[in-house]
């Protein structure tokens, strides 16, 4: 099963300057519940996705822009355009846009049971 749809209203409010649009949605054959969701995401200039967690490892490939990325007491990361990087399953983390002036893109990939690969907002 394969389908495309747009972002999930309810995550819109909890971000600032976040956008994103669900490429592919897709069971994974054999694999009993699990699914593989790929997601299309842009931060405007200064945007953030405040500390959040997901219940399934989330994988990020940057299209364009310098994202930075920061893992609960770990030192900020900052990624560049082919860069990827691999966010464990339950690790609280935030994501941010320095920039001022250009966007953000980049690709998301989770794999996870069926339902359960989206993020959790944490306080």
């Amino acid at each position: 099963m394969t389908r495309v749809r747009g972002e999930d209203p309810k995550s819109l409010a909890q971000k600032v300057g976040v956008t994103s649009s669900e490429l592919f949605l897709g069971a994974v054959p054999g694999a009993g519940v699990t699914e593989v969701t790929v997601l299309d995401v842009m931060y405007l200039p200064g945007a953030i996705n405040p500390r959040h967690f997901h219940p399934a490892a989330v994988t990020f490939h940057v299209i364009s822009g310098t994202p930075v990325f920061q893992e609960e007491d770990k030192a900020p990361v900052t990624l560049k355009p082919g860069d990827s990087l691999l966010i464990p399953a339950g690790t609280t983390h935030s994501h941010w846009n320095p920039s001022q002036t250009e966007g953000v893109r980049w690709l998301e990939f989770i794999v996870a049971e069926k339902g359960k690969g989206r993020s959790i907002r944490k306080p």
